[in-house]
């Protein structure tokens, strides 16, 4: 299974600002969260996609490298 953009799964575009992608990644987050969903496996999955996204694009080098070499990088 190949893995969903990180763009795409934070729903910003490709420019977005740093604000931009922390605002999308708690709202949600906030969605997707284990505690506010108990017992659901998809939610949980989503949470898991969404801290890995954020995790990477957050971080200048790790976005300006996830940026030129994708998921390779």
């Amino acid at each position: 299974m190949s893995k969903r953009d990180y763009y795409e799964v934070l729903g910003v575009s490709r420019n977005a600002t740093d604000q931009e992608l922390k605002s999308a990644y708690r709202k949600l987050a906030m969605q997707h969260h284990p505690d506010r969903n108990p017992g659901n496996q998809e939610a949980e999955d989503n949470f898991k996609e969404l801290n890995e996204a954020y995790g990477v694009l957050s971080n200048a080098d790790s976005r300006a490298r996830y940026d030129r070499l994708g998921h390779a990088g």
